[in-house]
């Protein structure tokens, strides 16, 4: 089956679920869906693309993406499993957490759940067990899902820049100052600040804390290296300062979450 009769096949009846248990997802372009999805990566980390944004999704966390929400999903481990549910939302849930996209810790008891589901395939008829499981899911979700992950990195196709996010991103362990980058690239500290503004509706220290902040997730979850050694390659001169930006906006401590 290709992918393209693999995203009509996933919305063909409104009324049923529907599971997908390999790395197509990975494959699809910029799409929607008409169904809810939650998205899981096993053994890996990803991240969610959505037109403007770019949601990075760590390991033991799942995606709620709503319905009609463009978006793709890049894998950054090409052998980790992605387990997609794709739910009818035709029954008239109205809590808000169907509504907005959002990242969540998955705990034991969803990861169980998923796990029992991994022998399912492509549609799941109504009035079947398969289908009163995954309903039982979806309605699980709102009660365990309060805290999402707040870690948001803007993107944008603006061809100036494009160049300017490369070079953050291939030097986030420098020390990466406004006015040394703005001049790197030809404009005032001032010109720079409003076309980081104007482009990615973020500053450019915010921009740079947040590309750290994840680039230090991924080592903490991807590699063996000391808090120490992330926080430095991070950019940051000072453990506590690298530890107290992390908790702030992840809500856990680094030693944490490199237990997740």
């Amino acid at each position: 089956m290709n992918i393209s009769e693999q995203l009509v096949n996933i919305d063909l009846n409104p009324e049923s679920n529907y599971v997908l248990h390999d790395r197509m997802e990975n494959q699809f372009p910029f799409h929607f869906h008409q169904k809810g999805q939650l998205t899981y990566v096993e053994g890996g980390i990803a991240y969610l693309n959505t037109k403007d944004k770019a949601y990075f999704l760590p390991a033991r966390h799942f995606i709620w993406i709503p319905p009609g929400l463009e978006h793709f999903v890049r894998q950054k481990n090409r052998s980790s499993i992605v387990r997609n549910l794709y739910f009818n939302m035709a029954d008239n849930i109205t809590d808000p957490f169907y509504d907005r996209m959002g990242i969540y810790p998955a705990n034991n008891l969803l990861l169980e759940m998923l796990l029992f589901t991994e022998e399912w395939s492509g549609e799941i008829m109504v009035d079947t067990f398969e289908n009163q499981f995954l309903t039982t899911i979806k309605n699980l979700l709102p009660k365990i899902s309060k805290h999402p992950l707040p870690i948001v990195l803007p993107t944008t196709n603006h061809e100036k820049m494009q160049p300017i996010i490369n070079y953050i991103q291939e030097n986030l362990e420098a020390p990466l100052h406004l006015e040394v980058i703005s001049k790197y690239f030809g404009m005032s500290p001032r010109t720079f600040s409003r076309l980081f503004q104007s482009t990615l509706e973020t500053s450019f220290l915010q921009y740079l804390k947040l590309s750290r902040m994840i680039r230090a997730m991924e080592q903490l979850l991807q590699t063996n290296k000391t808090i120490s050694e992330i926080a430095y390659e991070t950019g940051y001169n000072s453990i506590a300062t690298f530890s107290n930006t992390f908790y702030g906006l992840v809500n856990v401590r680094p030693s944490e979450f490199q237990k997740f």
